[in-house]
């Protein structure tokens, strides 16, 4: 999964996307999107990220559910301290999943970040299994 993401990066990026991203950092694309929420806010969706809420656990790190006040439901990804992806790829996938739209693909709602300590990706919720179950599960 980690090399199609990078594929679809190296895909979409020209050289000057490249030789901007090294300057930028995730507050600025947050701010640039309009996309950032606070901890606080995905704190209180996640039930301060309860063990009951966690959906499952990956590469990257562990995804939550969580319910904004607004009533959406999100899934949110966090950047375990643990995880082999840093911050770079951490940028880069949230960089590309907010200008990616399409009907196959779970929308990028925000991204969070706390210091070094707390990176997160706030995905909208959908409700079916995870893309590798159908790809390897399903045959």
């Amino acid at each position: 999964m980690k090399k199609v993401l990078h594929n679809l990066v190296k895909s979409f990026a020209t050289q000057s996307d490249k030789d901007s991203l090294k300057g930028e950092d995730l507050e600025a694309i947050a701010a640039e999107q309009q996309k950032h929420f606070s901890y606080e806010v995905l704190s209180a969706a996640t039930a301060a990220f309860h063990q009951n809420k966690k959906l499952g656990e990956g590469g990257f790190g562990p995804v939550y559910k969580g319910r904004l006040e607004d009533g959406r439901e999100i899934a949110v990804k966090r950047l375990s301290r643990g995880s082999k992806q840093g911050a770079r790829e951490f940028m880069n996938e949230a960089k590309l999943l907010a200008r990616v739209q399409h009907r196959n693909v779970v929308s990028l709602l925000g991204y969070c970040t706390r210091g070094d300590l707390d990176k997160l990706l706030v995905y909208e919720f959908v409700t079916n299994d995870s893309l590798d179950k159908h790809l390897f599960c399903g045959k």
